[in-house]
């Protein structure tokens, strides 16, 4: 029996909350196996060197994902200003 095969099998014997979190975590693994590829760029360009995200790699991430569109950018934003709280740290920080 392939592995595939085996997948299949155990799928249609699971339930949807483990079907939920297996569906995340094999977009999750796919993911990774196409960031961890190297760029045709990545030889030249020490930004892409470096396999943890920085500032300046998610900023070159977003030239990638395209533009806004729509009318409701200030509700999303109003949104996320409402809905967000203050991190809270329950260790010590080893910094400070």
């Amino acid at each position: 029996m392939t592995i595939k095969e085996q997948l299949l099998q155990e799928i249609e014997s699971s339930p949807d909350n483990i079907l939920a979190e297996t569906l995340d975590f094999l977009r999750f693994l796919k993911t990774k196996e196409t960031e961890t590829q190297p760029k045709p760029e990545a030889s030249t360009s020490p930004t892409h060197a470096n396999t943890n995200s920085t500032g300046r790699s998610l900023l070159e991430h977003l030239k990638t994902i395209g533009k806004w569109e729509g009318d409701d950018l200030e509700e999303c934003l109003r949104l996320v200003y409402a809905t967000r709280g203050k991190a809270k740290f329950d260790y010590d920080n080893p910094f400070e």
